[in-house]
């Protein structure tokens, strides 16, 4: 499996509108700020990319982060840590969608860590999806509703049908939500899940016409991974 692409190019749904450009500009924007940190914890990006291997211009907030977790050293950290460092104040990550976030950003040969790259990458991402459901939670209750999360999903690319937004939604009623909001944790694996199977769908739909062809284990291979992480 190839490693997984980012967030930043224009998603696949074949009835979805694509995004004025305001919402592009607004949509690649990560909000996260590096205010606050002391200057010897912020070194210039040149070095931050010639020394631990990040793409050239990273913030060097992310790569601060990185190192406050990558405690051996080594270049890579594992699931726990990147739990914790996707985790800051009230807003927590579960296990479950750091272990998606790995299983889509990780390079195959070392799947059960990420280097400064895919580190990067998911920074971004959730970054993207911070973006979109601080939008779409209008109310600032801290969590979605079924119809801000349809939206949500349209303004990331995704028109997703109603009987799928009822689905995801409903994976949290009579749990932590027994409304079926999603807080910030449970939005980011459902943009998981559906970017995830899109991607995997596009593969076997190049003409892009919304209709693949797929045999039991294509189907299985694709869709198992997101439901047993």
């Amino acid at each position: 499996m190839e490693a997984f692409r980012g967030c930043s190019e224009q998603s696949y749904a074949p009835s979805a509108p694509p995004l004025p450009p305001e919402q592009r500009q607004e949509y690649g924007r990560i909000s996260i700020s590096s205010e606050g940190l002391p200057n010897s914890s912020r070194p210039p990006s040149s070095i931050v990319s010639s020394f631990y291997g990040f793409p050239p211009g990273i913030d060097p907030w992310i790569f601060h982060r990185f190192r406050s977790v990558d405690r051996d050293g080594s270049g890579f950290i594992d699931e726990m840590e990147l739990q914790i460092s996707l985790s800051q104040g009230d807003l927590t990550f579960s296990r479950r969608t750091v272990r998606l976030l790995m299983f889509l950003f990780s390079n195959p040969r070392f799947p059960s860590v990420v280097g400064p790259n895919e580190f990067a990458a998911i920074w971004s991402c959730v970054g993207q999806w911070r973006v979109a459901f601080e939008r779409f939670d209008r109310d600032r209750s801290g969590e979605i509703d079924s119809g801000e999360l349809r939206n949500a999903m349209l303004f990331l690319g995704y028109a997703v049908p109603d009987s799928v937004i009822r689905a995801l939604i409903s994976r949290y009623e009579g749990r932590s939500h027994p409304r079926g909001a999603l807080n910030f944790d449970n939005f980011v694996e459902c943009g998981i899940i559906v970017k995830g199977l899109t991607e995997r769908f596009k593969e076997k739909d190049p003409q892009r016409t919304g209709f693949a062809k797929l045999t039991y284990d294509d189907y299985m291979s694709m869709v198992i991974p997101f439901i047993v992480p």
